[in-house]
């Protein structure tokens, strides 16, 4: 597998993104991949990697970039503490708006590559990353061929900016995984969302994964849970199979 650092121009500045690829030579399917509000750290690479070693061209990238440089955290010893002060300063430097603006420079960026198959991308984020997943579905719909949101929170709610309100525009394939242990997502904001999606006439199916607690796909995440997690990539990779251009290398 590839593994490349890149700093890309944004409108505030210089975004550090990490780029991982197969390392057979070729053009594969392109996904952003939207990272958690426990910052940029290990096992996001790791887990864009498995993306990339089934056949994906993934950019990981710092959404944090305005905050300035930043030790990795480590989730169990952050969550266990007081996470608003530690993390609170960094997910004020971002917010859905925002978030689009920068996805827009990394398509930009993405089509000067000539290893990227097609305009069409994939977006795939968890927790804050999988709002973002769902709000650039409709911000740029033009290109995201498929989103995947899992355990995130705040998805249909009052504020002017909430993913479902952009539910007329998009067009790519919707997956929305929820935890039954996810205040961020109680059941009526999941309705809410389900049905903003089918009266949009938009292709997709929302789901909770019983017994799954906010955060379960991310292995260094205290309520981290294998079992649901694989539930969790099959049906990643199922999305992206189905609605991403180019011949990914397999599926795992």
């Amino acid at each position: 597998m590839r593994h490349e650092e890149v700093s890309i121009q944004t409108r505030d500045g210089q975004c550090p993104t990490h780029i991982l690829a197969p390392d057979e030579p070729g053009s594969r399917p392109a996904v952003l991949f939207f990272m958690d509000a426990l910052a940029m750290r290990p096992t996001l690479i790791e887990m864009a990697g498995r993306l990339a070693e089934a056949g994906y061209l993934v950019l990981v990238p710092d959404m944090f970039y305005r905050f300035g440089p930043y030790a990795p955290l480590d989730p169990r010893e952050v969550l266990a503490g007081d996470f608003r002060a530690t993390i609170g300063p960094m997910i004020a430097t971002s917010n859905n708006a925002l978030a689009a603006s920068d996805t827009q420079a990394l398509l930009d960026y993405l089509d000067t590559r000539g290893d990227v198959a097609g305009p069409d991308v994939g977006t795939v984020g968890f927790c804050m990353g999988g709002r973002i997943s769902l709000f650039v579905a409709g911000t740029v719909p033009g290109r995201i061929a498929a989103a995947a949101s899992f355990h995130a929170g705040h998805l249909a709610t009052d504020d002017p900016s909430s993913p479902h309100r952009l539910a007329a525009q998009i067009r790519g394939e919707i997956y929305v995984a929820g935890a039954d242990r996810d205040h961020g997502y109680p059941p009526e904001m999941a309705q809410r969302l389900d049905d903003a999606l089918t009266q949009a006439g938009v292709a997709h199916r929302c789901e909770i994964y019983p017994g799954a607690a906010h955060g379960w796909m991310v292995p260094d995440f205290p309520v981290y849970d294998p079992i649901a997690a694989e539930q969790g990539w099959t049906e990643l990779f199922a999305l992206f199979a189905r609605n991403l251009t180019g011949n990914p290398i397999s599926v795992r």
